[in-house]
């Protein structure tokens, strides 16, 4: 296998495990953290999230470039037990295909982390199969269901925010990935994009509160192959980021909501130290 095919290969793989966080995300949401299926929901997806970063580096390292799109995560949508029964398979059939995978590549590493991802993928069937089996047959033939108490319109801005929240995190990630060798920055903005990842559950919360699926839709996405480009991107990107959300501060309705204003608090703050600490970096490097 030569290193283009060996890209390709990989670059599949890293779509299928984002498809898995994102379907993963969304059904613990629906569903909610504080439940016991929404806790296993949401501790699924973070290991996929691994599954993620492990390919990403490696793609990256061997001078790829990370493909961020989302393959498309089949399941039949029509209750728990057939949703489940979906996410069985998915995971079974990256047994045997990690596993063939394995069998192509040279390179110890990269063949230890397919193998990896196949007796994880079929730790995660097991756990679903549980999950099925013990459904109650109330629970199985249900769907998570939330109650609805924000106005369509603020949902909708709501979720606008949160595909755009979903976009800049997944360009710090890419970022860190193709940048690795630069050190320290590149796993700095890895750190940045576990705050987003935090910011992005406050807003996919709330909308999933309201009965609705968190519009995870990536935007477009930066491929620049300088740092320096990179970071003064992403500080641009941040102050969009933190006006949009000062708007919501003005808003009556948002107002009306003292969680999400605390929440909004938190992500105001942490935007202006990121924006900081990156532009910090831009002048040490000029």
């Amino acid at each position: 296998m030569n290193n283009n095919e060996l890209i390709s290969m990989l670059n599949r793989d890293l779509r299928d495990e984002h498809a898995a966080v994102v379907r993963y995300l969304i059904h613990s949401y629906l569903e909610g953290e504080d439940t016991s299926l929404g806790a296993s929901l949401l501790s699924r997806a973070r290991e996929e999230m691994w599954h993620m970063h492990w390919l990403g580096k490696i793609i990256a390292r061997v001078g790829g470039e990370p493909d961020m799109s989302v393959a498309e995560y089949p399941h039949d949508p029509t209750n728990r037990a057939t949703i489940f029964k979906s996410y069985v398979d998915y995971e079974k059939n990256l047994i045997p295909h990690y596993n063939e995978e394995a069998d192509k590549v040279e390179d110890s590493h990269i063949e230890r982390v397919l193998r990896r991802e196949a007796w994880e993928s079929n730790m995660h069937a097991t756990k679903f199969q549980r999950i099925l089996d013990k459904l109650s047959p109330e629970k199985a033939e249900g769907l998570p269901r939330r109650e609805n108490e924000l106005s369509p319109e603020f949902v909708d801005r709501l979720q606008e925010v949160v595909a755009q929240k979903y976009t800049q995190m997944i360009q710090h990630i890419r970022d860190s990935w193709v940048f690795q060798k630069e050190g320290m920055e590149a796993w700095q903005l890895m750190d940045f994009s576990m705050t987003q990842m935090k910011q992005l559950a406050h807003l996919a919360e709330d909308v999933a509160e309201n009965g609705m699926s968190p519009k995870f839709e990536l935007g477009k996405i930066e491929k620049s192959t300088s740092i320096g480009l990179a970071l003064e991107k992403t500080v641009q990107k941040l102050k969009d980021s933190q006006n949009r959300h000062n708007q919501f501060t003005k808003d009556s309705e948002a107002q009306k909501h003292r969680g999400f204003m605390l929440n909004l608090d938190l992500t105001l703050k942490q935007e202006k130290y990121e924006q900081e600490e990156i532009q910090d970096w831009i002048s040490k490097k000029n």
